[in-house]
């Protein structure tokens, strides 16, 4: 199957399913760096638990648009 045969396949499918596909093709693409990847999920962690014990708080969405504006 050749590139095109395959876009007119995946044409066919819904937004939600399309959007689904053009991510794991892009995954595919930027293979993670797995060091990387761990010391993120550690940051991630140590960021959530920091916010559930109150050290840090949160800032609303709509707060930072109207910092930035």
């Amino acid at each position: 199957m050749d590139s095109n045969s395959i876009l007119k396949e995946a044409l066919h499918l819904r937004p939600a399913e399309r959007l689904q596909l053009i991510e794991m093709l892009t995954r595919s693409l930027n293979k993670p760096d797995e060091s990387i990847e761990k010391i993120w999920a550690e940051e991630s962690e140590k960021r959530y638990k920091a916010l559930e014990e109150g050290r840090i708080k949160t800032i609303a969405f709509n707060e930072i648009i109207e910092r930035y504006k």
